[in-house]
Parts: C-alpha cells; structure tokens; sequence
C-alpha cells in the first residue's frame, strides 16, 4: 500500500446457529482472529440458547463485545481464561437485522463459514428462505459465488436433510461435517474440537496451526 493509503476491510462472516457445538464457533473465531482476519459476526436466535447452555454464557446485543471476550476465552470443557482473542476487528451483526451489511451482495466479504449449522439452518439455506440474518447472509453468499462452508452438526442425518445438503453441494457450498478424526493424536476435547475447526478454515484457505497433519506415517502422532 502507498503512505496513508486505507486498506479496505473484507471480513470473513461467521453464522452461528442453534445447534450443539459453539466450542467449534469459539475455535474458528479464534483461529481467523489469530490468522489476522476480520471476522463479521451473526449470532442466531436459537443459538445464544445454546450458548447459555454449553457455557454459562449470555451473549447480548448491547454487551456483544464483552460477551465475546469471556465466550473466546473459554476451553472447550468450559474452563474459563483459557485463550486470549484480540476482538478489535470483530463486528456484530443482530441475526433479525436484514438491512446490515452482509445481507447485500455489494457488502465487501471474503465469503461465510456456518459453524455450527443446524439442520433447520442448513434447510433455511438451502431453500433460500432467508428468515434472518444469517440465513440470508449464506443466500447472498451464494448468489455472489463466494466460498460459504456449511460445518453441519447432528446425527443421525434424514433423508430430507441430506437432500438439504446435497442441494447446497451442487450450489456451490462445502459441506462439512463436524466429524474430529483421532489420527492426529487427540489427547483432550480441545484437541478434536480444533481438527474441525481447522478444517474449517483449511476449506476457506485460511492459514492456521490448530492440528497436526497426516504426514504418511502410520502412528506418527504417537512418535511426537
């Protein structure tokens, strides 16, 4: 860039939805904030439920940004003071606002990573029935050809479902199951919480360290 030239902010959206798993929003949050990505977030209704549930945690539009803080720093098993996130480049979105940035196409982004999607969030998308914000957000994200991964969490899946799914293949989205593998060496939850998440941000092509790589070595975690 020339002196004071201004770069000009593309951040990535981050949908979080009602289903199980905000440890695996928390570790992609933190992961794009380390990579040094701006993040704009939407945090759905059914999800802040969630949240409260798994962690304690009541995420408020009025105290987002502290809210945030405590959520991030958070462990996987719930332990508080774990982690340290800078949230400086984080902007929060209200899941009912529809006139917020990322609900245009014209909104500068790097393209949107749905962690964890619920399979009423993953028919909402794959309908194009943009009932909110983040629903609407992944809509966008599509039509404007831009990368969105869907990191879907249940079991068993339906056959309705998975037609939900496919549909979203063939529209362009990565469907990512939320499914930790154990070859890299998994010792505690935080462990098979980061392998999705970085498979998360490996699908969006964002640079992290959060898990060990198969390297073609049959037991080779076991020798680290």
């Amino acid at each position: 860039m020339e002196p004071g030239e201004v770069k000009s902010r593309q951040p990535w959206v981050v949908g979080v939805s009602g289903a199980s798993g905000t440890p695996y929003a928390a570790a992609v949050l933190r992961g794009l904030l380390a990579a040094g990505e701006s993040v704009d977030l939407v945090v759905s209704r059914a999800s802040r439920l969630t949240l409260l549930d798994e962690t304690g945690i009541a995420f408020r539009d009025a105290h987002w940004r502290e809210d945030l803080r405590e959520w991030l720093a958070r462990g996987a098993d719930g332990k508080p003071g774990v982690f340290r996130a800078d949230v400086d480049d984080v902007r929060h979105w209200a899941a009912g606002d529809l006139a917020a940035g990322p609900s245009s196409g014209s909104y500068p982004v790097k393209g949107m990573l749905i962690v964890p999607a619920s399979t009423a969030c993953v028919a909402g998308v794959a309908l194009g029935l943009s009932k909110d914000l983040l629903q609407r957000a992944a809509s966008v994200t599509l039509k404007e050809r831009r990368t969105l991964v869907v990191a879907v969490r249940e079991t068993p899946l339906n056959g309705q479902t998975l037609r939900h799914l496919v549909a979203l293949d063939e529209a362009g989205a990565v469907v990512l199951p939320a499914s930790p593998a154990f070859y890299a060496g998994a010792t505690h939850i935080q462990d098979l919480v980061d392998f999705v998440a970085g498979r998360v941000l490996d699908a969006a092509g964002v640079p992290h360290q959060l898990y060990r790589r198969w390297k073609g070595e049959l037991g080779g975690s076991r020798d680290d």
